[in-house]
């Protein structure tokens, strides 16, 4: 990877690490469904008129934006307004990629290999240890921490629709993809938000709209979903996964960071022994235990 695309790179893993911060901040003037719906409708309006529509079956786009999009993302912003930690569920909902390869043994028949085992047994007892700590009362709201959890399983499900797009013939573009999907959440969001916080509430966070949220949403639509997917994507393209991929793990690194620097957060003694647990599991899922082999060949 050349330093130009490396740098790329980081810059994509800060903006999403920051995406956290930023959904926090936007929040607070505005429920959470209805920041959620109008960012998707801010990535797919005017988007729509300049990218193609991607050449798959209505079926799988349709349940590619219902949980990669519509799921995922309900159950986020949820999370963090009932008190969820931004930098914690930066780190939380990277559980993801151990749900996807579950969910790719049942769907695709994919035999797990005894890193990704490892990786996710250490990755749960780093959860169970932050559920003790949610019990004990220690920042974490359990409500919250629970809807994190299912946002990571609905991201995990729209990456086995990802996988079924991306087998067909017709292998539609990244931008393509997001772009499109994008209109499908729009409206699950906004009868959501009605039904659950009231139209008056609704029109109420819009007639009282403030630059803070104005500008969360830029950031939410333009920055880290246009830009930052198609950065990603470009990427991907011309560099083998193994090479971009790992980088995401640096993603919660910058939102706990963010989170800690931005808005005052802090973890407790046992739930930065949880999340070091989660961080080595995803380590030991992506690179298995090669530092270890290392040391044992040079030893």
């Amino acid at each position: 990877m050349t330093r130009k695309d490396g740098l790329l790179a980081l810059l994509v893993v800060v903006v999403w690490g920051l995406n956290f911060v930023v959904i926090k901040v936007g929040l607070h003037n505005m429920p959470p469904l209805m920041l959620a719906g109008l960012r998707f409708l801010l990535v797919a309006i005017p988007a729509i008129f300049f990218v193609a529509r991607p050449k798959v079956p209505l079926s799988l786009l349709i349940g590619y934006g219902l949980t990669i999009s519509f799921g995922q993302f309900a159950f986020l912003f949820c999370a963090i307004n009932f008190g969820m930690p931004a930098g914690l569920a930066s780190l939380v909902l990277q559980a993801q990629a151990f749900f996807t390869i579950l969910l790719g043994a049942v769907a695709f028949g994919e035999r797990l290999q005894g890193k990704q085992m490892a990786g996710i047994l250490l990755a749960v007892f780093g959860v169970l240890v932050l559920i003790e700590a949610s019990l004990n009362g220690q920042h974490v709201a359990m409500l919250g921490f629970c809807l994190t959890l299912a946002a990571a399983f609905s991201w995990a499900c729209g990456n086995i629709f990802n996988k079924k797009i991306m087998q067909l013939n017709t292998r539609p573009a990244v931008m393509s993809l997001v772009v499109w999907s994008a209109l499908i959440p729009v409206l699950p969001f906004m009868l959501a938000s009605a039904l659950l916080d009231g139209p008056a509430v609704m029109v109420q966070s819009l007639v009282n709209i403030d630059l803070t949220t104005i500008l969360s949403l830029v950031y939410l639509a333009f920055v880290a979903t246009i830009v930052g997917y198609g950065i990603w994507g470009s990427l991907l393209g011309r560099y083998e996964t193994w090479r971009v991929a790992p980088l995401s793990l640096l993603v919660p690194v910058v939102g706990m960071a963010s989170a800690a620097l931005l808005l005052d957060e802090t973890l407790s003694a046992l739930q930065l022994v949880g999340a070091l647990l989660i961080m080595g599991g995803l380590y030991i899922n992506v690179f298995g235990l090669r530092l270890r082999r290392a040391k044992a060949v040079q030893g």
